[in-house]
């Protein structure tokens, strides 16, 4: 199965279950859910969201940044990376 086929299953209650996969910083990751909370999301990839953003990126390489709160609707195959909020300068 590739990364870009939405999987259906069954939950503990027979309901269906629609799996989402997406990739942050080129690794993937399925969710059953098709929503999610931004900081959900960095805290799957490993990334504390108190230092970083979480961007999609569009066509032509086009990003749009998310706070933290933001609760992303997803589908199959979108694509995200991750921005370092701030650095501190030496």
């Amino acid at each position: 199965m590739n990364s870009n086929t939405a999987n259906i299953g069954h939950d503990n209650n027979g309901h269906h279950v629609s799996r989402v996969t997406i990739t942050i910083d080129g690794v993937s990751f399925t969710t059953e859910k098709g929503h999610e909370q931004c900081s959900a999301l960095l805290w799957m990839a490993g990334v504390d969201p108190a230092q970083y953003d979480l961007a999609i990126v569009k066509q032509h390489g086009q990003t749009q940044v998310f706070g933290d709160d933001t609760v992303i609707n997803l589908k199959n195959g979108d694509a995200f990376v991750t921005v370092r909020q701030s650095a501190q300068v030496a």
